[in-house]
């Protein structure tokens, strides 16, 4: 399919059917912002997105797992360094858990420093007896229920691109200086163990951390002597959804005269924008980088190997990361089918799961909500069928903070739905909160623990994180 399209150019995409974008009213606006931000400096390094690229090979492989989340949607206001370190903290001690479980390196990808478009399922919103456009993100218009704020604002692109440089530059400067260090991140999740009503559960792992660290202690491996245990990789991603901003941001190597996204490491195209010949596809299959596609229950096998044609033609590893959201109970009714078309046809690809977006519900307080049960219900029905299938359950993509929010039902803490209220502060979906995302990390470990003993010898595992 991809030989019969035209010659691939940064602007390619602007002639084709485009969705989930907004009309913005001032179109001389729009196009000097786009100019401006042309001119900006990249992000990122087209080095870096390479970096990821071979380690996500390594998870096509099986060497390496893939993890993957952050915020829904970032916002403005959300931006202080404590709200950024908190997440981070969260993220690594997720990591931590599932590289011992895993018995190889975790590919760590964070949903932020660009995470700032969403695409809704209904282009109006309406309260009582006023509509209005919706809201689509801090990077489009404002959260606010109001004429005004909900007009497409080009300048807002202006301010998200200072907030994505400002939080990977601060991301940067936590896990090369000290903050990743191995002894400290396992002591935080020592603390988690101590103080989660279901602690008990996750003893013996956190004690068999406890054990390893002590032994590399005696034999005299410490982060005073060795960087791997002081310092680590961090990439970042998010939904190239707005295309204008991708467009500017997009920039020709000078070392291998190829044209990457420099505004984050890997970019996905969500479920309702994967069209093939529209635009957002148009769009990645030019750039370099990783890729991610979101692949829902509509996906049927002979779509999903036309979109892999045409975003990895020549079937690189690395390339593409295929992200699963089908909803708890659904995973066996949809995903073998595709699992089976891609091993036929012997794709390299990195196959991950998505277990919020397919599990968004309405409390009956009238809150949106994910229950914990129903998130961790559909990663063990993904590793589950990749157990069956033969194939390689990769990684996990869950929408997440560091902060102590009460978005998601369920857990351990066992937030209820009448307790939604207490701290929702979401500007979109629902997230898990710090004490969730390290609780289904664990109960991930023991998935993982299970998949290493069946697989014991087939996957060699990389030395290095």
């Amino acid at each position: 399919m991809s030989a019969k399209r035209a010659a691939w150019s940064p602007d390619s995409w602007s002639d084709l059917p485009i969705k989930q974008v907004p009309e913005y009213p001032d179109e001389k606006a729009l196009q000097e912002v786009q100019q401006q931000l042309a001119t900006f400096p990249p992000l990122l390094f087209a080095g870096e997105a390479r970096d990821l690229k071979k380690r996500l090979a390594d998870v096509a492989e099986g060497r390496r797992f893939l993890l993957q989340g952050g915020d829904c949607a970032e916002s403005f206001a959300e931006h202080g360094p404590d709200h950024i370190r908190d997440f981070l903290r969260v993220f690594l001690q997720m990591a931590v858990v599932l590289t011992y479980a895993g018995g190889s390196p975790v590919v760590k990808v964070g949903r932020l420093a660009g995470q700032f478009a969403k695409p809704r399922s209904k282009p109006m919103e309406t309260r009582g007896d006023v509509e209005l456009p919706s809201y689509r993100g801090d990077i489009i218009n404002g959260m606010e229920f109001t004429e005004e704020a909900r007009i497409p604002d080009p300048n807002r692109m202006l301010h998200a691109y200072r907030q994505a440089a400002a939080t990977a530059n601060l991301i940067r400067a936590f896990v090369l200086g000290g903050y990743a260090d191995l002894e400290r991140v396992h002591q935080w999740n020592m603390s988690f163990v101590q103080d989660s009503p279901q602690g008990h559960r996750y003893e013996e792992l956190a004690h068999n951390i406890t054990e390893s660290l002590s032994f590399m202690r005696a034999i005299g491996i410490s982060a005073d002597n060795t960087p791997q245990l002081r310092q680590t990789h961090f990439f970042t991603s998010h939904e190239a959804l707005l295309l204008g901003y991708e467009q500017a941001l997009t920039r020709l190597d000078s070392t291998s005269g190829e044209w990457y996204a420099t505004s984050g490491h890997m970019v996905w195209v969500g479920d309702r924008t994967r069209q093939p010949d529209h635009a957002h596809i148009e769009y990645v299959r030019g750039i370099k980088n990783p890729i991610g596609l979101k692949c829902g229950p509509s996906l049927e096998a002979d779509e999903l190997l036309q979109l892999i044609d045409i975003i990895n033609p020549e079937n690189e590893p690395g390339r593409l990361t295929l992200i699963s959201r089908f909803g708890a109970g659904n995973v066996e009714k949809h995903l073998p089918k595709l699992l089976r078309a891609v091993k036929r046809e012997g794709r390299k690809v990195v196959w991950a799961c998505d277990p919020m977006h397919g599990n968004t519900i309405s409390s009956e307080s009238g809150y949106k909500t994910r229950p914990f049960d129903r998130i961790l219900s559909e990663v063990q029905e993904f590793f589950s069928v990749h157990r069956a299938e033969g194939t390689h359950p990769g990684g996990i993509h869950v929408e997440m903070t560091g902060d102590n929010v009460t978005e998601c039902t369920g857990g351990a803490v066992a937030i209820s739905d009448a307790e939604l209220s207490n701290r929702y502060h979401t500007h979109c979906d629902p997230r898990l909160n710090a004490d969730q995302s390290l609780e289904l990390a664990f109960l991930v470990a023991e998935l993982m623990q299970k998949e290493r003993e069946s697989n014991a010898g087939s996957f060699p595992a990389i030395a290095t994180a």
